[in-house]
């Protein structure tokens, strides 16, 4: 259970058990005045509880019970000289019915709490709102006149709750500004997948585009590696990370994974030198029937000629190569960037 702090008692230690009600409005407990405002499941809380971070979720309950404008805790400054007894005196302001009980012992009017100076009656729609000290009654239902007495420097300060009330919009009351996400990898291995390598870098990214188009991807898996069909298995196999290049373009990559069964070089190209750039700071990409040899393997062999092949993978999914390529199926660079964590390797 998620509670907000209303009252802190003048900034003193919470006295009080672990709250657990459930009601939708304020209550005081512990020297404190609380809200709650929402519980969570237990599936929420494997989900998304941290050291760091408590999900905020909406109780539809106290969301409707909300007021806007309530007015729930009042701020005193005790004063002195007043007339000791218990008084009573209407919120003014731009909104209506509020209430407060004002009580004056030794002179100075009490903290707020129960037993002490408190709203009687949250009243609703105020945006500004006091209390007369001059304007006191005997009685809640403010009909028989009284006198506080001729004390000075006491006052009491109505706080106005959030829009809507307390509890209408937990995000905002509770300042939650991140999104929280839970997801995990399963069994969409393939091309789109691959299993072969470590994983270190987990993203979102919104609205990306498929591959040499605007239209924004609509597939439930895309793969962003490169890939060629080889015209037969090198002598060696090519190795995980290794430097690949093609002597006859000056096409420099680094292997993604090798896919023995099929005859598959997955592959990528970034902007750094002897993953994706040549010497000279210049990308050239792979292309045409000449070898590619991996740099730790010595493996070599030439990429088929053929003008269309397609493979069916181990997940199911086709493959399609032109003339023995394939290029990523997202547009590098487009979409927008959410989120990116760098995770350590999985072993």
């Amino acid at each position: 259970r998620i509670y907000k702090v209303l009252d802190n008692n003048g900034g003193t230690a919470y006295s009080g058990v672990e709250p657990t009600s459930e009601v939708t409005g304020p209550f005081e407990l512990g020297g404190y005045t609380l809200q709650y405002m929402f519980k969570l499941t237990t599936s929420q809380v494997t989900k998304f509880l941290t050291s760091d971070f408590i999900p905020v979720v909406t109780d539809s309950n106290v969301n409707g019970a909300a007021i806007d404008g309530s007015l729930d805790t009042v701020r005193v400054v005790a004063g002195s000289g007043y007339a000791d007894g218990t008084y009573y005196a209407p919120i003014d302001g731009d909104g209506s019915s509020g209430v407060v009980q004002i009580v004056v012992a030794g002179g100075a009017i009490s903290a707020q709490g129960s037993t002490g100076t408190n709203v009687v009656t949250s009243g609703s729609g105020y945006t500004y709102a006091t209390v007369d000290l001059t304007d006191v009654y005997t009685d809640s239902g403010l009909t028989s006149a009284g006198s506080i007495g001729s004390g000075t420097g006491g006052s009491i300060t109505p706080i106005i709750s959030p829009k809507g009330g307390h509890g209408f919009n937990a995000v905002s009351e509770l300042g939650g500004h991140y999104v929280m996400l839970n997801s995990k990898l399963e069994q969409a291995e393939g091309d789109d997948l691959t299993v072969a390598n470590d994983f270190r870098e987990v993203g979102i990214v919104k609205d990306p585009y498929n591959f040499g188009t605007t239209t924004i991807s609509s597939a439930s898996t895309r793969r962003q590696s490169y890939a060629v069909k080889m015209a037969s298995a090198p002598s060696t196999p090519y190795e995980i990370d290794e430097k690949i290049t093609q002597s006859t373009t000056g096409a420099i990559g680094r292997v993604v994974e090798w896919d023995s069964t099929n005859n598959i070089l997955y592959y990528n190209q970034e902007q750094y030198a002897d993953y994706g750039i040549n010497s000279a700071g210049n990308y050239v990409a792979f292309s045409g029937a000449y070898t590619i040899t991996g740099a730790n393997s010595n493996a070599a062999t030439l990429p088929s000629s053929n003008a269309s092949d397609s493979v069916t993978l181990s997940g199911g999914t086709t493959l399609t190569f032109t003339n023995g390529y394939a290029n990523p199926e997202l547009q590098p660079d487009s979409g927008h960037i959410l989120y990116v964590e760098n995770r350590r390797p999985i072993s």
